[in-house]
């Protein structure tokens, strides 16, 4: 299987017999999979918070920044970067990596998450990080049942997506040196990652036909629980910049 999320596998897939207790197999199956998933990525999103808060409300998020100019230190930036190192570990390694180091990747770029998303209580209001927070978990579970239950199929829509974040990474570098673009990145972030997590829900189902009984299962429920932990993270952090009240 050369890409988790590629249906165009190699591997054959789980086929559905005629008979009844064969379709009862494949839907009990399907769901402890999609459950698997589901719980991986809560589970890394509650483990992101509770470290985010101890870390900001113990003080020790200070230790990412300079006391002298207020900027992040050698420890913030390794911090802020690590994250993407494990994500890009992950998403070209994984076939080389047993799924033992796939988890412990997982759960390590949930603490590092954590420290550097504790931040976010330096800049907004306990409220309004809730408030960001609560919005961004409906409006994932409501996006998240349409991207599980619809028939369309979405992978065209996956496409226009995949080139609309490129899009909406090179206007966030831009909008660094021009605030004035602030709004409408946020704005087109909180679109791309709701539409990327129907996308990536239909995409995490339609791969269990191929991995069914396969020892690739445990593989692709880490990797798509990291995709979906990606999608919510994302929506969170743009409704709160939207949204959010900063502190003065």
């Amino acid at each position: 299987m050369a890409n988790w999320s590629d249906p165009r596998s190699s591997a054959t897939p789980f086929r559905v017999g005629a008979a009844a207790t064969r379709s009862d197999a494949y839907d009990a199956g399907l769901r402890s999979y999609m459950l698997s998933v589901y719980n991986y990525m809560t589970s890394g999103v509650l483990l992101t918070g509770i470290v985010a808060l101890a870390f900001a409300f113990s003080g020790a998020v200070a230790t990412l920044f300079d006391p002298v100019t207020g900027k992040p230190n050698a420890l913030g930036w390794i911090v802020t970067i690590a994250p993407l190192g494990i994500v890009f570990a992950m998403s070209f390694g994984q076939q080389r990596m047993q799924t033992g180091t796939l988890k412990a990747l997982f759960w390590a770029f949930a603490v590092l998450m954590g420290l550097s998303l504790s931040t976010v209580f330096l800049a907004y209001t306990g409220t309004s990080v809730a408030g960001a927070f609560f919005a961004a978990a409906a409006g994932f579970a409501g996006l998240s049942l349409v991207g599980y239950t619809t028939k369309r199929d979405l992978s065209a829509f996956g496409a226009f997506l995949t080139v609309g974040l490129i899009g909406l990474l090179v206007a966030s570098v831009i909008a660094i040196f021009v605030p004035a673009l602030n709004l409408m990145v946020s704005i087109v972030g909180v679109l791309i990652f709701a539409g990327l997590t129907a996308y990536d829900t239909q995409r995490t189902k339609a791969m269990y036909e191929y991995v069914a009984g396969t020892d690739q299962v445990d593989r692709v429920v880490v990797m798509a629980a990291l995709s979906l932990y990606l999608d919510f993270i994302n929506m969170f952090l743009f409704i709160l910049r939207l949204f959010g009240a900063q502190r003065s």
